[in-house]
């Protein structure tokens, strides 16, 4: 699903940075501007981060080319289009206020018309706003002919035992329901196999390892419960390190 411009509601973290423009907070990033633009009441820059370039938007500021900025713990949304840039971003991070040149920038103005934001991380998402990393409908998955990996379990098995299982390797086979890659250092795959109810049929698993959204994966890696990675991602059960194998 394409996320649009019209539908960038949820700025989740106003925190402002203080002090170092290089130094992000926890979950955060920063480096210098390479690429920026105005529109829908937002501005864009592509942060070059000496390793990497990762856009990200706020609510309209000052910036120019070569500016140091930093954004704090910020959310990310994949495959999101902005309709007034008539533009896709694979990755983009929202933050409620970016730094620039280590200053602190004035409190955000939402652009006329705007949704009142939610409370802070947890909020509420104004209606009809597209579900963030984490937050997803329930996909549409066809599991005919899916069978257990063998030697391994089910989704259902590993939410039942998990107490027992926190910290051990498990093996299990599913579909992929949801890829978003390469934020926060990891790819982060939604894994489902048929099996569970609603709250324990949906497995997160955090990898290097690629895939895409309907593949079949063969998922060997390590059970981790409550794991708080920052910038609002809390979980009570994923299997991290893992390694997918598509089939």
């Amino acid at each position: 699903m394409k996320f649009t411009g019209s539908l960038i509601a949820w700025l989740l973290f106003g925190a402002v940075l203080r002090g170092n423009p290089a130094t992000a907070a926890p979950g955060g990033f920063s480096g210098k501007v390479s690429e920026t633009m105005d529109a829908g009441g937002y501005t864009y820059v592509q942060v070059d981060t000496g390793t990497n370039k990762v856009w990200a938007a706020a609510a309209k500021f000052t910036v120019k080319l070569g500016d140091s900025v930093a954004v704090p713990d910020a959310m990310p949304m994949s495959n999101f289009r902005s309709e007034s840039l008539k533009r896709d971003f694979p990755v983009i991070y929202f933050a409620g206020s970016i730094s620039v040149n280590g200053a602190n920038p004035d409190p955000a103005k939402l652009p006329p018309g705007h949704p009142a934001l939610g409370g802070g991380a947890g909020g509420d998402l104004p209606a009809g706003h597209p579900s963030p990393v984490g937050r997803m409908a329930p996909p549409k998955v066809d599991f005919t002919g899916l069978k257990p990996a063998k030697d391994g379990k089910t989704i259902a098995e590993i939410y039942a035992g998990s107490a027992k299982l926190a910290g051990k390797s498990v093996k299990f086979r599913g579909k992929v329901v949801k890829y978003n890659a390469n934020i926060l250092g990891k790819n982060w795959l939604h894994i489902q196999d048929g099996t569970g109810s609603d709250g324990s049929n949906d497995l997160l698993v955090t990898t290097k390892s690629e895939a895409k959204r309907g593949d079949t994966v063969l998922i060997e890696g390590v059970v981790a419960l409550n794991k708080d990675f920052g910038s609002g991602y809390k979980y009570k059960l994923l299997v991290e390190e893992a390694k997918a194998t598509v089939e």
